[in-house]
């Protein structure tokens, strides 16, 4: 899956939302300490940028180096690529060390991690008890019904292309394991929603399209997702309303715990 990702890391760099600023601040309130957050599977960084404003320092990693070339650079990030499996040795050594992280996030990436492993991780990074873990996803884009009226059987014509891990994010995170304590003032550990925009033409809208892993997959099996008679569809629904620029709207949900005393 790396190997997609980083195919693709220039689409993604360019047309992958930032996350609104409400969402950072809702996670970032729940941590009494604002020292030292861990941004895993970080991509380009869109996360990682947002938690720089709040947090001190930031270590942000990922399996792809090249995605990593396309994130912005802080002077309060360390930007790091690590293996898909890393030793506690590792993570001591080149993330934090034990009982050392107010927070740990995970933005749009979850879904592919070997979770047992990495909650492992988690609960020995995070100081105790009340580290949190936030992680989050995003689901499929809203324009307007004209265009989503042709997106939507669109994108349920790509499915055989996603990866299975895909379906975790079509349910919101909802099924997703998730071992962790509420936060104080909750009774569960999720979900909630925001919504992220941003403000697309056409071909950005492609080119977003394009950044999905399984636009990639079928482009290596010689099949182009964006075929002629699919973009004239979109390009007449795009049209419609006279005006190339469009907001464009991302539901965004949100599991978020804290460590506790888990050991």
């Amino acid at each position: 899956m790396a190997d997609l990702f980083h195919k693709q890391a220039k689409q993604y760099s360019e047309t992958r939302p930032d996350y609104p600023p409400e969402l950072i601040d809702f996670i970032a309130s729940k941590t009494p300490d604002h020292e030292l957050a861990w941004d895993v599977g970080t991509g380009s960084g869109q996360a990682a940028v947002s938690l720089a404003a709040i947090y001190k320092n930031v270590v942000a990693t990922d399996t792809s180096q090249k995605q990593l070339d396309f994130a912005p650079k802080l002077p309060n990030i360390k930007y790091k690529c690590t293996p898909p499996q890393i030793s506690m040795e590792e993570l001591e050594c080149e993330i934090a060390t034990e009982a050392s992280v107010d927070l740990v996030t995970v933005a749009q990436a979850l879904h592919w991690f070997d979770l047992t492993t990495f909650y492992q991780h988690v609960k020995w990074v995070l100081k105790k008890p009340h580290g949190v873990i936030a992680v989050w996803c995003y689901t499929v884009p809203q324009v307007n019904d004209v265009i989503d009226s042709i997106f939507n059987p669109f994108y349920a014509n790509s499915k055989p292309f996603w990866d299975p891990a895909r379906e975790l994010v079509n349910q919101k995170y909802e099924s997703i394991e998730f071992p962790f304590e509420p936060i104080e003032g909750f009774d569960h550990t999720g979900l909630f929603e925001f919504k992220t925009e941003r403000v697309m033409d056409l071909e950005s809208y492609f080119t977003y399209i394009r950044s999905w892993s399984a636009y990639q997959t079928a482009k290596d099996e010689g099949i182009e997702l964006l075929s002629k008679d699919v973009v004239e569809d979109f390009e007449k629904a795009w049209s419609e309303d006279g005006h190339d620029q469009k907001v464009v709207k991302f539901p965004v949900h949100v599991k978020i715990g804290k460590v506790g005393n888990l050991i």
